[in-house]
């Protein structure tokens, strides 16, 4: 394969009018990359604008084909739980249900934890897609030939900007101009300063989120694609194992973070008043 292409860059250079080169150029497509809004965020605002190749958007199409892998994977394992009495009683092996059920049971009881039973239950979804997404693109993106669509910012901002957004409108509709009132402060000769201090922070999340994820699996990647090409026996084991802990770990904290900040925007404010 070329220098810096995946499995999925390589076959798609081979597919007949890209096979003359792994970086075509974006005339000679018959689907212009920009169409599919490439290159947006990296290069024009962090560096010299310049056409996008297939490498620039590959990131999305990769998304996609993991989101795809995963609902197969999770259609699978729902098709044992049909019977709901043979599910209740664990079984003697494991299975690709008992992944499921262990993975979305520790997330749900980490929501349960941070904003009680019912709110969990309510935004279960959105916690459970988001830690789902991540820890699976980053492991995925651990094997050798495959890319993690994680350590792209595009992919991780889009992941931040959807979670800004959900918290957001669950807080407007939880407690209507009360939520951005809150955010002036009790004392009304500070809050001009509180509310600015409050707005900003706030749309800071977005930058900490995307930008936190994207830097340590990237960070992580590239470490561990580099010892194995140095030394590709038994050496590359430990940087392996840390590189699966750093996934798990980016994953978690992603999905708490959304907790959290589901769980403060959704508090009853109005309770507190009285």
């Amino acid at each position: 394969m070329p220098k810096h292409t995946t499995w999925l860059t390589y076959l798609i250079a081979q597919i007949e009018g890209f096979g003359k080169s792994p970086h075509p150029s974006p005339d000679s497509m018959p689907l212009k990359p920009e169409t599919l809004g490439d290159g947006i965020i990296s290069t024009y605002l962090f560096g010299k604008p310049e056409h996008p190749t297939w490498h620039s958007f590959e990131p999305i199409l990769t998304s996609f084909f993991y989101i795809a892998i995963f609902l197969v994977l999770a259609l699978m394992a729902r098709a044992k739980l049909k019977d709901v009495k043979a599910a209740v009683v664990p079984g003697d092996r494991f299975t690709l249900t008992t992944v499921f059920e262990v993975f979305f049971g520790y997330f749900y009881t980490l929501a349960k934890d941070v904003m009680g039973p019912e709110r969990a239950k309510q935004h279960f979804p959105i916690i459970g897609a988001s830690a789902a997404f991540i820890i699976f693109s980053n492991l995925v993106g651990l094997i050798p030939g495959f890319g993690s669509p994680t350590s792209n910012l595009n992919i991780t901002l889009g992941c931040a900007i959807v979670v800004f957004v959900v918290f957001n409108y669950h807080g407007f509709r939880v407690n209507g101009m009360a939520y951005l009132a809150h955010m002036a402060g009790p004392k009304w000769y500070l809050a001009p300063l509180i509310f600015v201090i409050e707005i900003i922070s706030t749309f800071m999340r977005v930058l900490t989120l995307s930008v936190r994820l994207m830097v340590n699996i990237a960070v992580d990647h590239l470490l561990a694609t580099t010892f194995i090409g140095l030394i590709a026996v038994l050496v590359p084991v430990p940087v392996t194992f840390l590189g699966i802990l750093v996934c798990l770990v980016q994953g978690l904290v992603f999905a708490l973070l959304t907790a959290v900040y589901i769980a403060l925007a959704t508090e009853d404010l109005h309770a507190d008043h009285h």
